[in-house]
């Protein structure tokens, strides 16, 4: 499971841990996505910094290949665990999708490592932890 965070990540620096991290989930099939996430990495990048950096047609591919790329899940249980409430889509995802760990930069998610079985980590030690870091 990848975080909006990483995806901007990636995006920024193609050659980055990030976009590696993004490309093994994806080639283990591995990317779960719910409404409510993509709906926020559709607007987190669409934001100005980033919309200057980043066109519409390069925003639209990278929402294009997530989406193909994706198992989609809609989270059934709401989560209250994050000390950033928006954060807790993240956990209701993997939750539903079954994740074996959730792929972030964001320090409100990677201070709940492990939640509830579930790894929280950034894209280096994700990429480490399945033998490609």
């Amino acid at each position: 499971m990848i975080d909006a965070n990483t995806v901007v990540s990636a995006a920024l620096s193609p050659e980055g841990t990030a976009r590696r991290a993004i490309a093994a989930a994806r080639a283990r099939g591995s990317i779960a996505l719910s409404q409510a996430v993509f709906d926020e990495i559709a607007e987190v990048l669409a934001r100005p910094k980033f919309a200057r950096v980043l066109g519409a047609d390069r925003r639209l591919e990278i929402l294009e290949m997530l989406s193909a790329a994706a198992v989609w899940v809609e989270p059934g249980v709401a989560v209250t665990d994050c000390r950033d409430g928006k954060d807790n889509r993240y956990l209701e995802l993997a939750l539903a999708a079954g994740a074996s760990s959730i792929v972030s930069g964001d320090a409100d998610l990677l201070v709940l490592d492990p939640w509830r079985g579930i790894r929280v980590m950034q894209a280096a030690a994700f990429l480490r932890e399945i033998g490609e870091g």
